[in-house]
């Protein structure tokens, strides 16, 4: 915990040390030099967030592209989630490429809404690096739920 309050603490200082010396503007229209200064450098410390109802072991991460990379997003069950049309279920079917769901979830993908028609089930601890293959219906998932055991 003294790690994290430690980075924390250093990019305030350093977000604050950065606007500290900001350029004034000249006052003098008469001026020709160029003032030739760098702009301010903005330092990002990684921050790490953790929930604790991702200790229950219930929740399933989705990664934006295949093997578990890219963009990520996580979604902490039980939770139920419909597409509200066929373009949303299309896009969230291109938005999420691999899947790893928690040791103590459960997570079903339907093809089609309110949990009917083709599933993909994916058990407790599993990992799928290429959902395109996994899935095998066209192009959409219109409904997700993620159960804890």
């Amino acid at each position: 915990m003294n790690l994290h309050r430690s980075l924390l603490i250093a990019s305030v200082v350093a977000l604050g040390a950065c606007a500290g010396n900001s350029p004034t503007p000249s006052s003098s229209a008469s001026t020709t030099a160029i003032d030739n200064q760098p702009d301010p450098t903005i330092l990002l410390v990684p921050v790490r967030v953790e929930d604790p109802r991702l200790a229950s072991g219930c929740w399933a991460q989705f990664y934006s592209k295949r093997d578990f990379q890219g963009d990520v997003a996580t979604l902490v069950g039980p939770a139920q989630v419909q597409s509200l049309d066929k373009g949303t279920a299309r896009q969230l079917k291109r938005d999420i490429d691999s899947v790893s769901v928690g040791p103590r979830a459960t997570l079903e993908v339907y093809e089609h809404a309110m949990f009917k028609d083709r599933t993909v089930r994916f058990e407790a601890n599993s990992r799928e690096g290429g959902l395109v293959r996994k899935l095998g219906f066209g192009g959409r998932i219109e409904a997700l739920r993620l159960s804890c055991l």
